[in-house]
């Protein structure tokens, strides 16, 4: 094709998009470029807005009248409308783009904005013939389109500053909560959180913004504080505790080979009650202490409880010997010979305490049956005693001398009022008459208890 020759100097335009390959001519020529029916149609179109004068200067119409975009003498008109409609093509293609991705949201509108502006440049002088009039409206549209996403991401950011204030306060409350606490380890656990969260939210206004996180980090602070105190504190008491320990184990050590039983396990209980008061020792030094106090108290217990059982195997011999006195003793019970019941269990006691110490299991069981011997042979010398004390049956004798001499006065003022036909009278003697009786009856039995 024969090159065109400027006459208003053509501006430069975007390369036409490159051609799509098709079968292969017969032909050793070159192929002709494959054009897609929508690039068709629109250069059929575009042919519409150019005309073609004699001498090869090729005209856009534009709505200010024809303008020359350049001029090719050496083609034929139709070459020469093509070469400049193809120029409209590419700008065609490249407006497209440009909707695509703004309508896509891949370009900020600052961005689009900028390639609407740079791609407008191109439309209003460009030297190709179509309707660059409707490309320029199509880039209006766009201008409009990035206005409105400009206001909603205004809208967006507004909206996600005022979420971001919102979770800054609460994080900021929340922080204030926790410095107060006394939670050492979810507290400094929820304050790294609070910090990350603080971290992923986007900055707010620098008033706003410095204001909120003045309170964060005043709150860590003084949480901070607070847990380093507080476990200065902790590390203290644990140096004091583990001083108290040291000697408590020393002491625990040379009780250990003790053969005094009973003094020095209560001596251990005590050990063991300081151990306890004295608190927690850091952490390793209170282990290894512990394991020293522990061993030495097995090791005195481990020995009491040897002694203790071969003391109890040479007990259960004695249990035998007494299993073998309490039948002896239990058959003393009921009492019928008191004197001689006596002196049977005196000299079984004898041989009781003889016979020596039980098992500690069986000691209740044993001295319980015995006890129950001895209390049977008392209460019947306590009987016999209370029937032949002289003074008690001289009591018993003289009530019921005195309910005897009732009776004999009640009887004859019941005659005397029934003579007299009082009957009030005699009732109320033979009320009170019916009484003494009965309790003379009582008196008479006790007495007969004391001649028994």
């Amino acid at each position: 094709m024969p090159r065109p020759t400027p006459g208003p100097t053509p501006r430069p335009g975007p390369r036409p998009a490159p051609p799509r390959s098709g079968p292969r001519p017969a032909a050793p020529a070159a192929p002709a470029p494959r054009v897609s029916p929508a690039d068709a149609e629109r250069e059929q179109e575009a042919r519409g807005w150019g005309r073609v004068a004699d001498d090869g200067t090729v005209f856009v119409r534009t709505a200010d009248g024809e303008r020359a975009v350049g001029q090719m003498p050496d083609a034929t008109p139709d070459e020469a409308l093509s070469f400049f409609v193809k120029r409209y093509v590419d700008l065609v293609f490249e407006v497209e783009l440009l909707e695509q991705r703004v309508t896509a949201g891949a370009l900020s509108p600052d961005e689009g904005t900028g390639s609407v502006k740079q791609v407008r440049s191109t439309v209003h002088e460009a030297q190709a013939v179509g309707d660059l009039a409707g490309l320029e409206a199509r880039l209006d549209a766009l201008t409009e389109a990035l206005g409105v996403q400009r206001e909603q991401r205004r809208e967006e950011k507004a909206q996600k500053l005022e979420e971001a204030k919102a979770a800054k306060e609460r994080i900021a409350r929340e922080a204030e909560r926790v410095s107060e606490s006394n939670d050492w380890r979810n507290g400094a656990n929820r304050m790294r959180q609070l910090l990350d969260e603080w971290k992923a939210l986007p900055r707010l206004d620098k008033t706003a913004d410095d204001a909120l996180w003045r309170r964060f980090s005043t709150a860590r602070t003084t949480y901070t504080r607070r847990r380093k105190s507080h476990f200065a504190e902790v590390n203290e008491q644990r140096d004091s505790a583990r001083v108290v320990k040291e000697r408590l184990v020393v002491e625990a050590e040379e009780l250990s080979s003790s053969t005094e039983w009973g003094p020095t396990a209560g001596r251990y209980r005590d050990l063991m009650r300081r151990w306890k008061a004295a608190g927690p020792a850091p952490k390793g030094v209170d282990d290894a202490l512990w394991k020293r106090f522990r061993t030495a108290q097995d090791t005195f217990f481990g020995a009491r409880d040897a002694t203790n059982a071969e003391l109890d195997r040479e007990f259960a011999a004695n249990a035998e010997k007494k299993e073998a006195l309490l039948v002896e003793a239990e058959a003393l019970v009921p009492v019928t010979d008191l004197r001689a019941a006596k002196d049977a269990f005196r000299a079984l006691s004898e041989r009781w305490d003889a016979a020596g110490k039980v098992p500690r299991d069986r000691m209740k069981q044993l001295e319980g049956r015995m006890r129950a011997v001895e209390q049977a042979i008392r209460g019947t010398e306590d009987d016999q005693w209370r029937r032949s004390n002289p003074e008690a049956r001289a009591r018993a004798a003289d009530t019921v001398a005195q309910l005897e001499a009732s009776i004999a006065g009640l009887q004859a003022a019941h005659d005397k009022a029934l003579a007299a036909g009082d009957t009030k009278r005699a009732d109320e003697a033979a009320a009170a008459l019916e009484a003494r009786r009965s309790w003379l009856t009582e008196a008479r039995r006790a007495l007969d208890d004391f001649t028994a």
